[in-house]
């Protein structure tokens, strides 16, 4: 199994590729991260990236142990660690409604 840091890397690189496969794989979530990223001025690929890197700064003990536990899960690591953090942003995203500090 990769390393976590190299999943994330991948994360990263492959965050534009993310937004427009998400697009098609699943058009509701895709519609709810282009809404956040609009109320954040930001694209869907930019709050892809900061859902990565929020993820890795902020996300509690518990959301690492569940992100874990689904790549048991898959063959395909770096998509679930893509949509598990995306979907952590998006209910911090609503849970808010403006952007945190760190993207003010």
């Amino acid at each position: 199994m990769p390393m976590l840091g190299d999943l994330l890397a991948a994360a990263r690189r492959s965050s534009g590729g993310f937004a427009r496969w998400l697009a098609a794989a699943d058009p509701e979530m895709a519609a709810r991260v282009d809404e956040a990223a609009a109320r954040w001025g930001l694209d869907a690929t930019g709050f892809v990236r900061v859902a990565i890197a929020d993820f890795d700064r902020f996300a509690a003990e518990e959301d690492w142990a569940t992100l874990s536990s689904h790549l048991k899960n898959t063959d395909d690591p770096g998509t679930v660690c893509l949509l598990g953090m995306t979907h952590w942003q998006l209910s911090r995203a609503d849970a808010a409604k403006e952007p945190p500090d760190e993207h003010a």
